[in-house]
C-alpha cells in the first residue's frame, strides 16, 4: 500500500459482519481436558493459516433444519454449528440410531460435495438435533477493519472420552486433539498464530474448574472493539490496534503494531485524527495497567499514513522517535535514535524480545523492517500487505531494490509476517514468494506491452493492467513507471522524451 493519492476514491464502509457458528469441542484426555483445534488453510480469504475450531458461516438450507428445543435464529445457529462440526470433523452431535462409521464417511463426502444436503442425511440416519447438546458459549463480531468479517456465536460441545475427529483436504491444513496449555504454549512461541475468541477460549479452558464454568465465563466474552475489548495479540509480545488513516485503497487503516513483554515499541501510529490517537493512548493505557510500558515509537518509513500521528504520540506520552534517518529527513523531526541494518532492540519484558533491524528500501528509502530473534516474526511495514498490493512509486519507489529485499526477507527465513496493512501473513516465505511471482507477471505483461516504436505510458499502462479491469489507473500507471525503470536499467526499454519503446 502507499498514502492516499490526489482524487482517490472515498473508502467504503465496513462490510457488515455475515452469521457463523463455531464449535468449541472438548473431551477427557489421558492428560487432562483437551479441545479439538484446526490450521486453516493458506489460500482462505479469512484467518488463513491460523488455528481455530471448527465452524463456518451460516447456510440458507440451514433455515429449514429442525431442532428440538429452539426455533428461528437460535436453531439455525445450532443446524450450523452441527453441519460445520461434521463437515470439518465428521464428528455428528445428533440423537438417534447412527448408522456405521462407513455410512458417516460417505455421508461427510457427499456434504462435502454438495450432493446431499444435511437436513437430508439426518433425517436418513433417523436423527434429531436438540438445542441443549449446544450450548451457547460467547459471541465475537470481526472488528472492522477486516476486509471479512464474521457475527460467531460460540458453542461449547462436551464429548466423551475417545471421541475421534478427523481433518479431510480442503479448507483445512490439519486437526488435533490439544491440551490447552500446550495450544498456548505454541501461540507464546510463534508457532500458532491465534485470534482473541481463540485465544480467550483456550485461555479459559486452561483455568477454569469444570466445563460448565468454562462455559458460563466464555458467554461473558469481553466486546470485540470499543472499551474493554480485548488486545488484539496474535502471538505473545505482537499486538495491533488498526488505525484509521489517509491510506491507499482497498485499505482503509494502517496497523499499528504494540510489541514486547514489559518494555513495548509502539511502530507506526499513523492517523492524523486525534481521535484515533485518542484511541491509541487509550489502549497503551491498558496494556499500562497490566505492567507494560512503552519505551519509544517505531517507524517504519515516512509516508503520512505510517507517521500522521508520530508528533501527537510522542508529544503526548513523551517517547522518543526511532527510525532511519532517512525517514527523520523526510518527516522534519529529530529522533531519538537512529537505526542502522544490523542493529538489535533489545525490549525488557517477561520474556525480553530482541528486534533485528532491517534496512528494506524499494518502497521507500529509508524503509525498515523489524525480525524477532525469537520465533522470526516479522514486522514489515510496506513490504507486503495482507489487503491490497504495495505501490512501488518513482522516484522514491525503486523496483529492483524492492524485489531484492522481498528475496532477502524470504530467505532469510521469516516466519510470520504483520504487515502495515490487512491481517498477518503467517506463512511469510510463502508469502513473499506469491508477492515475487505477481510482480514477475506484471513486469512480463508490461514487457509484452512495449513495442518497436515508442508510445506513452498511458497506453503502456492500459494494456499491462487489462486483466485487472478494478485497477486504479493513476496507481497502475505508476506502477508500470517502476517496472519500465527497472526494465531501462536493464537494457530492456528505451525512452523518448515520455513515450517508451523496446530497447
Amino acid at each position: 500500500m502507499s498514502e492516499a493519492l490526489p482524487g482517490m476514491p472515498e473508502p467504503p464502509p465496513p462490510r457488515p459482519p455475515r452469521d457463523a457458528a463455531v464449535v468449541v469441542l472438548v473431551r477427557a484426555g489421558p492428560e487432562g481436558r483437551e479441545v479439538f483445534w484446526l490450521r486453516r488453510e493458506m489460500t482462505l480469504s479469512f484467518a488463513a493459516g491460523f488455528y481455530a475450531f471448527p465452524g463456518g458461516r451460516v447456510d440458507a438450507a440451514d433455515r429449514r433444519v429442525a431442532v428440538q428445543g429452539a426455533d428461528g435464529e437460535e436453531a439455525t445457529l445450532r443446524v450450523a454449528a452441527a453441519r460445520e462440526l461434521f463437515e470439518e470433523t465428521g464428528v455428528l452431535r445428533a440423537r438417534g440410531a447412527v448408522g456405521s462409521a462407513e455410512l458417516l464417511r460417505e455421508a461427510r463426502a457427499a456434504l462435502l460435495a454438495g450432493s446431499r444436503p444435511f437436513g437430508e442425511i439426518l433425517s436418513g440416519f433417523g436423527l434429531t438435533l436438540h438445542a441443549e447438546d449446544f450450548p451457547f458459549a460467547g459471541r465475537w463480531v470481526t472488528p472492522a477493519f477486516l476486509p471479512v468479517r464474521f457475527d460467531a456465536r460460540f458453542f461449547l460441545v462436551e464429548v466423551p472420552p475417545g471421541t475421534a475427529a478427523e481433518v479431510w483436504p480442503g479448507e483445512l491444513a490439519e486437526g488435533a486433539w490439544v491440551r490447552p496449555e500446550d495450544a498456548l504454549l505454541a501461540w507464546t512461541e510463534g508457532r500458532a498464530l491465534l485470534h482473541p475468541p481463540n485465544q480467550f477460549t483456550l485461555e479459559t479452558l486452561l483455568d477454569a474448574a469444570s466445563v460448565e464454568a468454562a462455559r458460563a465465563r466464555m458467554a461473558e466474552a469481553p466486546p470485540s472493539e470499543g472499551p474493554g475489548a480485548r488486545p488484539i495479540e496474535f502471538q505473545r509480545g505482537v499486538r495491533v490496534l488498526a488505525l484509521r488513516t489517509p491510506t491507499l485503497l482497498p485499505a482503509t487503516h494502517t496497523n499499528c503494531w504494540v510489541l514486547g513483554n514489559g518494555e513495548l515499541l509502539v511502530v507506526d501510529p499513523g492517523a492524523p485524527d486525534p481521535s484515533e490517537i485518542d484511541r491509541l493512548v487509550a489502549h497503551l493505557d491498558g496494556l499500562g495497567r497490566a505492567g507494560l510500558v512503552p519505551r519509544a515509537i517505531f517507524l517504519t518509513h515516512h509516508h503520512l499514513d505510517h507517521v500522521g500521528g508520530v508528533r501527537q504520540l510522542s508529544e503526548r506520552l513523551r517517547l522518543p522517535i526511532w527510525c532511519h534517518p532517512l525517514t527523520a529527513e523526510r518527516i522534519g523531526l529529530r529522533p531519538g535514535r537512529v537505526l542502522a541494518d544490523g542493529e538489535v532492540l533489545t525490549l525488557e519484558g517477561s520474556p525480553d524480545m530482541q528486534w533485528r533491524v532491517l534496512h528494506t528500501p524499494g518502497h521507500a528509502r529509508g524503509h525498515l523492517c523489524l525480525v524477532d530473534e525469537a520465533t522470526r516474526a516479522a514486522v514489515v511495514g510496506d513490504m507486503v500487505a495482507g489487503v491490497g498490493t504495495i505501490l512501488i512509486d518513482p522516484p522514491e519507489g525503486e523496483m529492483a531494490e524492492y524485489l531484492r529485499q522481498l528475496r532477502r526477507l524470504r530467505d532469510l527465513p521469516v516466519r510470520a509476517l504483520y504487515p502495515a496493512h490487512g491481517p498477518p501473513l503467517p506463512d511469510g516465505p510463502a508469502a513473499l514468494e506469491g508477492y515475487l511471482a505477481h510482480r514477475a507477471a506484471r513486469e512480463e505483461r508490461v514487457r509484452a506491452a512495449l513495442q518497436s516504436e515508442p508510445r506513452p505510458l498511458e497506453e503502456i499502462s492500459a494494456e499491462a493492467y487489462a486483466d485487472t479491469p478494478t485497477a486504479w489507473p493513476p496507481v497502475a500507471e505508476r506502477s508500470t513507471l517502476a517496472i519500465l525503470e527497472k526494465l531501462l536499467a536493464e537494457g530492456e526499454a528505451r525512452v523518448e522524451g515520455e513515450a517508451w519503446a523496446r530497447a
